[in-house]
């Protein structure tokens, strides 16, 4: 293969509400912390072990108002991006890095009934409109076609 891949894919509850960033122009930027958790048993004591991984998730423009409207701190959530570290510098001068996932696509996973949200939402989420849409395409790709077609199969 001579080409690369940088491909993240994470299922995770967020560990805060999204932190956004506005920037002259419009743009803006969403920031949150997604936790993923492993599980497994310890061969020589047989305890359960379990771990928590936290990922810093950068969503942008569209999507991040989106996440801001729709996604609570505790909401699980399917995300597609790629890996990005940002170097910088703290308050002595010394360079720090920061590895972060560079949001390209996203599912809310946590049932609206089950979501920790305390205002009051829409009846139809941008996830729900898509999810129905792709049902739709998916059911019905040539609906012309197939009812031409005298084919029991």
């Amino acid at each position: 293969m001579t080409g690369t891949l940088n491909k993240v894919m994470l299922i995770g509850h967020t560990g805060d509400e999204i932190k956004m960033h506005y920037f002259e122009g419009g743009n803006c930027i969403g920031r949150f912390p997604l936790a993923t958790n492993d599980s497994y048993v310890n061969k020589s004591t047989g305890e359960r072990v379990n771990s928590t991984e936290w990922h810093n998730v950068v969503v942008r423009n569209k999507a991040a108002e989106i996440c801001e409207k729709y996604l609570n701190k505790g909401d699980k959530v399917y995300i597609e991006g790629r890996l990005k570290t940002r170097k910088w510098q703290d308050e002595q001068g010394k360079d720090r890095y920061s590895t972060e996932i560079q949001c390209t696509d996203f599912t809310f996973l946590t049932p609206k009934n089950e979501s920790q949200s305390s205002g009051v939402e829409s009846q139809n989420s941008p996830q729900a409109d898509m999810t129905a849409n792709n049902q739709q395409q998916a059911a019905a790709p040539n609906s012309t076609e197939t009812e031409d077609d005298d084919l029991p199969f």
